[in-house]
């Protein structure tokens, strides 16, 4: 096994395991200084992950192979990251003993056969993940598993906490060593020890604990959180990072109404996109600051930390953007459904006489659709796919991507050529991938390229959990939307507005309680939910 990692988990793991490698944050009230790489460092990236949680009802040991749904939930976020992914089971018996895979690699290559029956359990978590080139490494595979003196902790994570360096200050104050810089470990390690005011003559409060730890912590989380027969599912209380639970339901159910099927199990995941397949069904959102308890005989929320009132909930709208899957489900709408909505503001901000619309497949395809209903032209698909290659996003080096570009896509020059295009995607990040489309399109005949933007400029790093990198890097800080069209060779570019992305987003929204609605529109804007962060100071 040159790629993962398969044992039983009997003693503390001997490194730690993160969401990244990158730079902790803290006290928003100070002035920033964006950080600056130190030898072979990368700074300014983070990244972007998926979990997954199940737990079966009814009498253990089950007959629902826990594994299997946890490794098919996991290939429904394998969009979330593709560079290393794990599970964690237990049977729910022994509070020393879980059952652990995790790897570099996709999800189909690490899980087997062989891996699956040793992964044999009645809960489980998962996870699946990227990051920079600089912490592709197998020490920061989650989930991450330790030992506490009540037993084994198995934690998965998404997101990143903006005010790391104060919490690795009072971790390390209270004369605990931290061997990385990761999220997960600060998380366990704030989770292994009971607040001064938490009950635990009758064993860990683990409610209480991760309450203090969400009090210590304000955003940016979703974690599921196993210990011996319980899974907690925890989302921050700005709600930033999404998460959701859902039923398993027998096969026999069909269409009918969840509702009134008997529960085989019950699943936790950062997207709804893969609950059909594994034989469940969407309940809900887990809400902005909600602890949930999962266990063998259902769910309950067992408390909910509030944000403070003058703070609105600050959900990441670039998750509708780009990063969620379109058949998962947010705030009670579709994400199809609101990249369809974003095509057809654009058009009505930013309408081109053309011939065709087509799109930049895959995730510019819905708010095509939008653009040419509203515009009233058809729609042509112009690019051939290789579905094979990895997203350019996400790939670590400019030089990947560039070459990235040149195998991913073909064109399809009978209906391309002899016409005006409108060709839509989601975003604009570096700008390195558009230029050689545009060229590709023209080379097969295609008279006019309009560019049309289905979100806003990115112009601000993240720092909750998204891989967007410095400001020096966003092409959005170098030129307008005019200079853009003429550097990579359009014959005109326009972005959608950000209040048109948010009307977007509430259009087919079913809560209009303000006090319930909010998003982060930080790397729009620069207006973070959880002020700036601040350079490691040791």
């Amino acid at each position: 096994m040159d790629n993962s990692t398969k044992s039983n988990v009997e003693c503390c793991e001997s490194s730690s395991s993160g969401c990244c490698n990158k730079n902790p944050k803290m006290f928003p009230d100070k002035k920033y200084k964006e950080p600056q790489p130190k030898g072979n460092e990368v700074t300014g990236m983070t990244c972007e992950c998926g979990v997954f949680g199940a737990i079966a009802c009814g009498d253990w040991p089950t007959q629902i192979d826990i594994a299997q749904v946890i490794c098919l939930g996991l290939v429904a976020l394998q969009h979330r990251g593709q560079e290393s992914a794990g599970i964690v089971t237990s049977d729910g018996a022994s509070s020393k003993k879980f059952n652990v895979h995790k790897g570099m690699g996709m999800i189909n290559n690490l899980f087997n056969d062989e891996a699956i029956n040793r992964l044999r359990g009645n809960l489980g978590i998962g996870h699946t993940r990227y990051s920079t080139a600089a912490a592709s490494e197998m020490v920061n595979c989650q989930p991450f598993v330790v030992h506490t003196s009540h037993g084994a902790l198995a934690i998965a994570h998404n997101g990143e906490l903006v005010n790391c360096e104060q919490l690795r200050r009072e971790v390390l104050d209270r004369g605990v060593g931290l061997s990385t810089h990761s999220d997960s470990e600060l998380i366990a390690q704030s989770l292994c020890c009971a607040p001064e005011d938490a009950s635990e003559h009758d064993g860990p409060n683990w409610p209480a604990r991760i309450r203090h730890f969400m009090t210590l912590a304000p955003l940016s989380y979703s974690l599921v959180v196993m210990h011996k027969d319980k899974i907690y599912a925890v989302r921050d209380s700005y709600g930033n990072r999404p998460l959701c639970i859902g039923k398993i339901v027998p096969i026999t159910l069909g269409a009918g109404k969840p509702e009134d099927a008997q529960a085989e199990g019950w699943v936790v995941s950062s997207e709804s996109c893969g609950f059909l397949s594994i034989g469940a069904r969407y309940v809900r959102e887990v809400e902005p600051g909600e602890i949930v308890e999962l266990t063998r005989n259902g769910f309950r929320t067992v408390d909910i930390v509030e944000r403070p009132d003058y703070k609105r909930m600050a959900f990441c709208i670039f998750e509708y953007v780009y990063f969620a899957r379109s058949d998962s489900i947010f705030e009670g709408q579709m994400v199809y459904s609101v990249r369809l909505q974003c095509g057809r503001q654009l058009a009505r901000e930013s309408p081109v006489d053309a011939d065709i619309v087509s799109s930049v497949p895959e995730s510019g395809t819905a708010a095509a659709h939008g653009y040419a209903r509203e515009s009233n032209l058809p729609f042509a698909e112009v690019l051939c796919k290789n579905r094979y290659v990895g997203r350019t996003f996400i790939q670590p080096s400019t030089r990947l991507r560039k070459l990235g570009v040149a195998k991913k896509f073909g064109a399809l020059s009978e209906n391309v050529e002899g016409k005006r295009v409108v060709l839509i995607d989601d975003s604009i990040v570096r700008g390195n991938t558009i230029g050689p489309i545009i060229k590709l399109l023209k080379d097969a005949g295609a008279i006019e390229v309009h560019i049309r933007i289905a979100s806003p400029p990115l112009q601000y790093p993240c720092y909750m959990g998204i891989n967007i990198p410095t400001r020096e890097e966003l092409i959005a800080n170098k030129l307008n939307a005019k200079q853009l069209a003429s550097y990579v060779g359009a014959d005109s570019l326009a972005y959608l507005s950000v209040e048109g992305l948010v009307k977007a987003v509430e259009y087919n929204k079913t809560s209009s309680n303000p006090t319930k609605t909010g998003y982060c529109t930080a790397c729009l804007t620069g207006e973070y939910p959880g002020g700036l962060p601040e350079e490691l100071s040791w």
